[in-house]
């Protein structure tokens, strides 16, 4: 029961930071699986897949509510990003435990590096430029994205939303948004794909499954409300430390780097981690100060519309 609470508890957190940047909930909780639950890899995955029906679900619906979606995008990235997941989550449940903990791990690190880097240059928000997206483009991207996010057991919106958000063709809440409404049908077609191919499994697990969708059901409207308040720079690089962190002794075991040795590349990783949040979380508000110049002491938005703010001459 201890255990089935700490998942739940570690659901609802993985959708704070899903709904909030969208990207983590998946490589977030496949991590604590593996970790608290003692699940393989595969387990892992196909748990937290049926488990984000429900999540992305919630999620999807109070990202519209609060006017956070393009329905210009969705499409053209989930139908894509379906076919990618079903293919990841098949080849993930064809491999044998032994030889998937390493390959899942080391994803699960290269998403975490990719958060870290990502959110250290301090480059949440950005100036949008007002083209859109190729349907080619989008189609390649959510093909990739879904493939990774099945077999690795998250990565849909790290590839995903950091991608988008780079470009900044896109209003960074929409991106959020827009990426977590594609997610459903993403994780749908991941968790046909394990059903065909662990469906015992499944079974075996639905206390954990309920345990992380009750967590996340409750924390998707509220992620939703928050994603454009709360700056993301410094949890998008914490999130990421702590996914290389956890998953890099399954990645240098087989290389022969543990005991003590790999205890001091952990260490090394959590400071540099931390102190690459910490810049990023600097740069961002730098940013954010600097696109934002205050007019008589009121602090203006260079990207809004209204022209009922203007700056008064000086006396």
């Amino acid at each position: 029961m201890t255990t089935l609470i700490l998942i739940a508890i570690a659901g609802l957190a993985a959708q704070l930071v899903d709904g909030g940047l969208g990207m983590g909930f998946g490589a977030t909780s496949t991590t604590i699986l593996i970790i608290l639950a003692g699940l393989g890899p595969a387990q892992a995955s196909a748990v937290v897949h049926t488990a984000e029906l429900g999540t992305t679900l919630v999620s999807g619906f109070s990202h519209w509510k609060f006017g956070n979606v393009d329905w210009r995008i969705v499409f053209r990235l989930a139908i894509p990003g379906a076919i990618g997941a079903f293919a990841g989550a098949t080849f993930l449940s064809q491999i044998s435990t032994e030889a998937a903990v390493p390959i899942t791990a080391a994803i699960l690190s290269a998403i975490g590096i990719n958060l870290v880097w990502r959110f250290s240059r301090g480059r949440v928000r950005r100036r949008l430029d007002g083209s859109q997206h190729s349907t080619g483009f989008l189609s390649g991207l959510g093909l990739f994205g879904g493939f990774i996010d099945a077999s690795g057991g998250g990565g849909w919106g790290p590839v995903t939303t950091s991608t988008l958000l780079t470009l900044g063709r896109t209003e960074p809440r929409r991106v959020v948004g827009t990426v977590s409404t594609a997610e459903f049908l993403v994780t749908a077609a991941a968790t046909a794909g394990f059903a065909l191919g662990m469906w015992s499994d499944l079974v075996d697990n639905l206390a954990a499954v309920a345990a992380l969708l009750i967590g996340g059901s409750i924390a998707a409207p509220i992620a939703a409300w928050l994603v454009s308040r709360l700056d993301p720079a410094m949890l998008g690089g914490v999130v990421g430390t702590f996914l290389v962190m956890l998953n890099l002794p399954n990645v240098l075991g087989p290389l022969g780097v543990d005991g003590i040795a790999g205890w001091i590349v952990r260490a090394l990783v959590l400071i540099v981690g931390l102190y690459l949040s910490a810049l990023g979380y600097r740069r961002a508000v730098a940013a954010r100060n600097a696109e934002s110049p205050t007019v008589t002491g009121v602090s203006v938005d260079p990207e809004s519309t209204d022209s009922s703010l203007t700056q008064q001459p000086a006396q």
